[in-house]
C-alpha cells in the first residue's frame, strides 16, 4: 500500500475491573507497531468499579500502514465494504469495532471491545469523497489478504 488516505488512527479499549489490564493492553498492541506508547486513563464506573481506558493515536504514515496491515487479516471485508457509507460519519471519521478477545489472540475480527477510528483524508472534505478514499484503501487491503468475498464473525 503506497499512499495512506488517513490523517490518523485512534484505537481504544476499556479494561473493566474483571479484566487483566496487561491482557487488554496486549490486545490493543496487536494492531500497533512495536514499542508504541499506550495512554491509560483510570475512571470509575457507575457503581464505583475501576475502569481503565487504554488508547493510542497513530499519526505517522508508516505507523498507520502498520495498523492497516494488521487489519488485512479481517475476514469480513465484504461486510465492511458494504457498510462503508454508514461507517464513515459526517466528520469523515471511519469507525470499526474489533473483537478484543480475537485481538488478544493475535487476529483481527469485527466484534466488541476495541474501537478503531480513522480520520479519512478527503479533498474536498465531503462524506462521498471520504467513503471513496476509504473504499479504495480497504479494497486494496482485501486484495492483499485474499479476504474479499469471505464473511463471518460477530456483529459490530
Amino acid at each position: 500500500m503506497s499512499s495512506v488516505p488517513f490523517h490518523y488512527v485512534d484505537l481504544r479499549a476499556f479494561c473493566y475491573a474483571t479484566e487483566d489490564e496487561k491482557r487488554v493492553e496486549d490486545a490493543l498492541r496487536t494492531f500497533l507497531p512495536d514499542e508504541f506508547e499506550i495512554d491509560r486513563v483510570v475512571n470509575a464506573g457507575h457503581h464505583g468499579d475501576r475502569i481503565v481506558v487504554v488508547s493510542a493515536r497513530v499519526e505517522r504514515a508508516d505507523d498507520v500502514r502498520h495498523v492497516l496491515s494488521k487489519l488485512s487479516d479481517l475476514a469480513e471485508w465484504d461486510r465492511v465494504l458494504a457498510e462503508l457509507d454508514e461507517r464513515v460519519d459526517d466528520n469523515n471519521s471511519l469507525f470499526l469495532r474489533l473483537d478484543k478477545q480475537a485481538a488478544f489472540k493475535g487476529s483481527a475480527e469485527l466484534g466488541p471491545g476495541i474501537t478503531f477510528r480513522a480520520k479519512v483524508e478527503a479533498y474536498p472534505a465531503k462524506h462521498e469523497t471520504a467513503v471513496k478514499n476509504a473504499r479504495e484503501t480497504f479494497e486494496e487491503l482485501a486484495e492483499e489478504a485474499g479476504g474479499a468475498g469471505e464473511s463471518g464473525g460477530e456483529a459490530a
